[in-house]
């Protein structure tokens, strides 16, 4: 269908073409993530759509425009699923076209750059004959943003000659210019056809021994890159059983020239493939909510978090206790409340909504919370805590900053605590200790999550996972229970000696202790074993794997690392 014979759309219709960068969605711009909260419709490739669901907002429609015709076409971002009718042509002219027409919001996303994408400029034409308002928000494209990830600058402090190339739409007089160029070349291709390009360099008279790197899946943490020159990389691909492969088909950025800076000196600039933990798949066993923070840190140290919640919270058995509570914390029973998890502060915070309470009723009382997280989740509310512990974030290291009871300067001795229904006794003991009378309440309870996927399951139990973090005993039994013991080759790390012991009372091998129980501390501290098996692997010569990548079935010795 040509552009001229498309049905005009209405004029409050608009279409957004968007630039989504070439894979990592930190990468997006400030105005696509503002474009993609604002749209009703988002249309692209798979991998494409992926990248920006993040930032659309709930309820927008995701429309693919791949060419599988077992998945379903259009996606809802909160989670549901409909299959309908798709045009005879997989077009994403039709698809942008057949919702602009509505008056919707369209966004069309391409990988890096609309402006070097030639559908998107088809795409562009097509809106102009129809009378469709549109815009262009650029992204990073791919030829630039990938060779800066594999420590590849393109020019060197000479500032040599770059020029950027399709291989596949490459002609033969555009292959004879760069042959007879010394500068640097940025070759867009595929895995299958790296040997081809390397061959056609050659041929149209650049030398067998210029330097080459080549690089799949850039700026995603599957980044991988080969070194070689253009009279080798055929070999060096041999070698390392790159090809034949059913990954062949896949785009790559290859970037050829003796000029281009860096090109000798990638064991220095590789700042994304050497990070600690890059590409580990790393078992988180908590909430989704409770390991956002979390989740950031090791996506920081390379590393593919994967959250799977071991508990699910659970109001009480008998909510008298807590309905008591909250009404004398209004009518000035308390000096304190003492907050020890997120969860208590959801707790209460539910039970002040179903009473009408607001943040208010907090007024006169002083307010404690275990952590820096349960402190976040207290300022969300709308208070501000009086005391977080100085040092470990624990109920010990919160006794160690709380005060003693003072008849003089305390007019109520009473402390409300609402908390798990498993919680340890220790800061009740401790504040008993220290003169305060102390209303333990639970204000609810956790149980036993539901099993993971099935996928899931078999990834745990058959080394798909490079680490697992324990971040309490409970995570550790619930885990195992619910989706069977880690495998031996998966790095287990542990928040402190009780949850490493419970780890080790359950068959597991405890490689990693936190220096003190944070859930910050203890990703870093995985974080630094990583480093250092990168750097034994290469002061061995050796390649650097990832622990999934480790002969299956090989048993190592039990030990702790502190």
């Amino acid at each position: 269908m040509s552009p001229t014979t498309l049905p005009a759309a209405q004029d409050h219709g608009h279409v957004t073409f968007l630039g989504a960068g070439p894979g990592d969605p930190g990468l997006l711009t400030l105005r696509a993530v503002e474009a993609l909260a604002n749209a009703d419709v988002l249309v692209g490739e798979p991998d494409v759509l992926d990248v920006v669901r993040e930032h659309a907002r709930p309820g927008a429609v995701l429309e693919n425009t791949g060419t599988n015709a077992d998945a379903p076409q259009l996606t809802v971002v909160d989670g549901t699923s409909t299959t309908v009718a798709v045009p005879a042509e997989r077009d994403a002219v039709h698809l942008v076209m057949a919702a602009v027409r509505s008056g919707r919001r369209v966004v069309r996303a391409v990988t890096g750059d609309p402006g070097l994408d030639s559908d998107a400029a088809r795409e562009m034409l097509a809106c102009a004959a129809a009378g469709v308002r549109f815009e262009v928000v650029p992204g990073i494209a791919s030829a630039v943003g990938v060779p800066a990830y594999a420590g590849v600058p393109l020019r060197d402090a000479e500032g040599a000659d770059v020029r950027f190339v399709d291989a596949r739409t490459a002609s033969a007089r555009c292959w004879t210019e760069l042959g007879a160029s010394d500068g640097t070349v940025v070759v867009s291709t595929t895995l299958d056809g790296v040997a081809a390009t390397a061959a056609e360099l050659v041929s149209a008279g650049r030398k067998p021994d210029t330097p080459l790197t080549v690089t799949a899946a850039g700026t995603t943490t599957r980044q991988r890159s080969w070194t070689a020159t253009l009279g080798t990389i055929a070999q060096v691909f041999k070698q390392g059983k790159v090809l034949p492969s059913a990954d062949g088909g896949q785009a790559v950025i290859a970037v050829v020239g003796e000029r281009a800076a860096g090109a000798d000196r990638r064991d220095q600039l590789s700042w994304f493939e050497s990070k600690p933990l890059f590409g580990w798949k790393v078992l988180v066993p908590r909430t989704k909510e409770q390991a956002v923070s979390l989740s950031d840190q090791l996506r920081s140290y390379g590393a593919v978090p994967h959250e799977v919640p071991t508990i699910a919270v659970e109001p009480p058995r008998t909510p008298q206790q807590m309905e008591r509570a909250v009404k004398g914390l209004v009518t000035g029973r308390y000096e304190w409340i003492a907050f020890t998890s997120v969860n208590a502060v959801k707790a209460v915070r539910e039970k002040f909504e179903e009473y009408g309470l607001d943040a208010r009723a907090f007024a006169g009382i002083k307010v404690a919370a275990v952590g820096e997280q349960t402190a976040k989740a207290l300022i969300a509310f709308g208070v501000k805590p009086d005391l977080v512990p100085s040092g470990e974030q624990s109920a010990a290291g919160l006794l160690e900053d709380w005060p003693p009871y003072d008849p003089v300067f305390d007019p109520i001795d009473r402390v409300f605590l609402p908390r798990a229904d498993i919680a340890t006794e220790t800061l009740v003991a401790g504040l008993i200790e220290l003169g305060w009378e102390v209303d333990d309440v639970t204000a609810y309870r956790t149980v036993r999550a539901s099993p993971p996927p099935a996928e899931t399951r078999e990834a745990i139990k058959g080394g798909g996972f490079d680490a697992v973090l324990f971040t309490s005993s409970s995570t550790v039994r619930n885990l195992v229970g619910i989706a069977g013991k880690p495998h031996n080759v998966t790095v287990i790390a542990c928040i402190g000696p009780a949850t490493a012991k419970t780890a080790e009372e359950h068959g597991l091998r405890v490689d990693v202790m936190a220096p003190e129980p944070s859930v910050t501390k203890l990703a870093a501290a995985l974080a630094e074993f990583g480093a250092k098996r990168r750097e034994a692997a290469l002061a061995a010569g050796d390649p650097v794997t990832r622990p999934s990548e480790r002969r299956p079935g090989a048993r190592r010795r039990r030990a702790t690392t502190s």
